[in-house]
């Protein structure tokens, strides 16, 4: 069993950077996928990045050259660096583990950016 926990959302200004953190409990061998996706109101949720355990990433065009996706091995957490955002990136952030055929969702964190 996994568990994941999201952190680091908020208000930003357009322009402006976020970090959100992803942390996985439990212990996880061998070939994971990590993965952000994103849901706006009234809108499909959405892929924004994701890694796999040997370090490849994959971003949606709508985000690639401003965010980063990144993870920490030895604990098992994700980030997502989110830079020049814009009021379009409004949404909730979700983290998601794919571990063993089995997928694993955070509770979400709200981003949102407002002048």
């Amino acid at each position: 069993q996994v568990q994941l926990v999201e952190s680091g959302g908020g208000l930003v200004q357009p322009g402006g950077s976020l970090r959100l953190s992803c942390a996985a409990s439990g212990t996880m061998f061998g070939i994971y996928i990590m993965t952000w996706y994103r849901q706006a109101p009234g809108q499909q949720r959405e892929l924004v990045a994701s890694i796999i355990s040997d370090g490849r990433t994959n971003y949606a065009a709508s985000v690639k050259g401003r965010f980063t996706i990144s993870k920490e091995n030895g604990e098992n957490t994700v980030y997502l660096q989110m830079n020049s955002l814009k009021p379009e990136d409004t949404a909730v952030y979700l983290c998601n583990v794919n571990y063993r055929f089995q997928n694993y969702w955070g509770q979400g964190t709200q981003v949102t950016v407002s002048s």
